[in-house]
């Protein structure tokens, strides 16, 4: 379940909010996960000293850090979210961090070298606005990194299902992305990222798609999720309490093999 934890405290239409105490440890997992990934497609970009990078929707701060530390001390790293209390750590220097909706919000400032947003506009209600706002903040030349997941499309948490602790997992992650419906997430977003790109006036538009098989970092993510959604599972009559403790033990156990949705990096220059 990788989703990342955006939201204000009691901000019902998002589903993981960084208020949590589970916000933290799922940061540090989808860190884990995700960010050789990230990095990979930032250097090629060709990333350099003083540049001026805007971070969309930044959650923690591994991201941020690292584009300091590419930009140095003559360029600049602007980190938002709409709560930034996990953010905010990594603030001073070249980093500052500003609270914005990029959903609601005009761009704090423009000129952009570089944007970044990961696991963001699948849940921002006015996607298409949000995008827009990435797209105008760039310079001539600059270029826009989106990268979302497309549940979707690999809806399984549990690939090789053999078994009653599998079918489970794949039920209760079932639940959990019928909560994300409910509060308009788009789980096939990721695959619409390239036509997206293109269509705001993007050039040279590539993409590509990630998802581990198994990892420990796979099982630390789905047991904080699940401990932070669970009262709204069992709310919604998707899944009892007992049957939630019986897949924690499991993913405890280290038998489960989970996996992630595919996150999907897509990337363009604006002319």
């Amino acid at each position: 379940m990788n989703h990342p934890a955006s939201g204000s405290p009691g901000d019902s239409s998002y589903l993981l909010d960084n208020a949590r105490s589970e916000a933290g440890i799922r940061f540090d997992a989808l860190s884990e996960l995700f960010d050789p990934t990230t990095f990979r497609h930032i250097e090629g970009l060709g990333i350099t000293s003083g540049w001026q990078c805007w971070e969309v929707g930044a959650g923690g701060p591994s991201v941020v850090t690292w584009l300091a530390d590419r930009v140095g001390p003559t360029g600049r790293v602007l980190a938002t979210d709409i709560d930034t209390s996990w953010a905010s750590r990594a603030a001073g220097g070249v980093i500052e961090v500003l609270r914005h909706d990029v959903g609601r919000d005009e761009p704090p400032v423009s000129g952009f070298d570089f944007v970044h947003a990961r696991l963001v506009l699948v849940h921002v209600a006015d996607r298409e606005r949000a995008l827009h706002a990435m797209v105008g903040a760039l310079r001539p030349g600059g270029w826009l990194l989106i990268e979302d997941t497309d549940p979707a499309s690999q809806p399984l948490i549990c690939l090789d299902e053999y078994g009653p602790e599998q079918a489970l997992a794949n039920r209760l992650r079932a639940g959990f992305r019928s909560l994300l419906s409910a509060r308009g997430a788009d789980l096939a977003y990721g695959r619409k990222l390239p036509r997206l790109l293109r269509e705001a006036g993007l050039t040279d538009v590539t993409a590509d798609a990630y998802f581990p098989v198994t990892s420990a970092a796979c099982d630390v993510l789905e047991a904080a999720t699940v401990r932070q959604v669970r009262d709204r599972l069992v709310a919604a009559g998707l899944a009892t309490d007992e049957e939630i403790d019986r897949h924690l033990a499991s993913v405890a156990s280290g038998r489960l093999d989970l996996t992630t949705s595919p996150m999907i990096s897509a990337w363009g220059q604006r002319p």
